[in-house]
């Protein structure tokens, strides 16, 4: 059973931009406080490693939240904004497995944004909820929160979770979603590469055909074509990256065996 989940929209770690978008929320504050627990649980786990200049500005932030955040504005680095065309999502969760409770974090994605998704998600709740889960976010910041007791923490990295538990005092469950299995072992970036250009999680890919895949989306992507003009400079670039990214892995693999990659 669902019991919370957040879903933050951000810019992919090794993209230049940093932009960061609420994706959705459903964050109740009343009954078992579940919006909270959550709340908790991703700011507690990712505001150690924001640096000094971002850790500074929270306190402003929060303020900020409290009326409501404006958007688009920059924020900790980032740019907030509604648009979440082209972008990354990090999903975290609380459910109720037959009776166990469980807090599931994603933590494939870079801090500021988790932190920055959470408080974008507090700030358009109604003001008495809205004042609850800035308590959490706060009492997150401040060290004061703390896991509830026979809670399990199921970590997602790329949907593997790590080998033991990640944090002292807290029981930890294995587990990733069904569709995360797939995949297992596959680097972050290849794998962002690989799914911007529709390809699955395989093994070898050939020059030819991530040529012919970039320049069939890229068409799709042109305003000219029906594409959201708007969004168009910056799907054209993440096409342009993954093409890139992979084109260099191929050459870098023919190199390694002993064999030339030439052009396109």
């Amino acid at each position: 059973m669902l019991l919370a989940e957040l879903l933050i929209r951000h810019t992919r770690r090794h993209m230049p931009t940093r932009r960061v978008a609420l994706g959705s929320a459903y964050l109740p504050m009343t009954g078992g406080g579940y919006g909270a627990l959550l709340l908790g649980a991703v700011v507690s786990t990712r505001v150690g490693a924001l640096a000094d200049e971002q850790r500074d500005a929270l306190p402003g932030l929060l303020h900020a939240a409290s009326r409501g955040l404006e958007v688009p504005q920059i924020k900790l680095w980032y740019r907030l904004q509604t648009d979440t065309h082209g972008l990354d999502r990090s999903r975290h969760r609380v459910l109720d497995e037959d009776g166990q409770l469980i807090v599931e974090l994603d933590a494939h994605g870079a801090s500021a944004p988790q932190i920055l998704g959470s408080v974008l998600a507090v700030s358009v709740l109604p003001p008495t909820p809205r004042t609850a889960g800035l308590l959490a976010i706060r009492d997150a910041i401040d060290g004061r929160f703390r896991f509830p007791k026979r809670v399990l923490v199921r970590r997602l990295e790329q949907g593997v979770a790590p080998e033991i538990p990640w944090a002292p005092g807290v029981n930890w469950q294995p587990g990733a979603p069904e569709g995360e299995r797939k995949w297992t072992g596959v680097a972050s970036e290849r794998r962002w590469a690989l799914e911007v250009l529709g390809f699955g999680p395989i093994s070898e890919i050939e020059r030819d055909e991530v040529n012919r895949r970039f320049r069939r989306l890229l068409r799709d992507a042109h305003p000219d074509s029906g594409g959201h003009r708007e969004a168009a400079a910056d799907r054209i670039a993440e096409l342009s990256e993954a093409r890139e990214l992979l084109l260099d892995e191929i050459e870098r693999d023919a190199v390694a065996s002993g064999q030339f990659a030439g052009g396109e």
